[in-house]
């Protein structure tokens, strides 16, 4: 059974399918719910086991919860067609950045876990 909702007509789209839409919305929560939970394991795993794996599962895990956190935030408060695909462009610059930024860190240099140690250390 899938619920067909009419919209007006713009851009091309008569009709939508709700079902569809409902189903990725749920998935994208459970995986937003997946990695907030991954991270809860992987911060005393970062602190028992440092290494390069769990450096890197950081790099992403860190990186994916800080876009889903600003992409609520640009849902919550930007409005207007332009100003939200300013603000998405923005926000996907801003992930590849960070990840490239941490995988660049991990190989060059001491890695998170490392970095978080040695700042522990002061």
């Amino acid at each position: 059974y899938v619920t067909v909702r009419k919209f007006p007509r713009q851009k091309g789209f008569a009709f939508r399918d709700t079902a569809s839409v409902s189903k990725a919305a749920s998935l994208h929560w459970t995986g937003e719910r997946a990695v907030s939970v991954l991270l809860l394991g992987l911060l005393p795993a970062a602190y028992l086991y440092p290494g390069p794996a769990v450096d890197y599962s950081l790099a992403a895990a860190l990186t994916l919860h800080g876009h889903w956190g600003l992409g609520q935030v640009i849902t919550d408060y930007v409005h207007g067609d332009t100003p939200i695909k300013l603000a998405n462009t923005g926000l996907y610059t801003l992930s590849a950045v960070t990840f490239a930024g941490l995988c660049y860190f991990n190989y060059y240099d001491v890695g998170i876990c490392k970095a978080v140690a040695m700042l522990w250390s002061l």
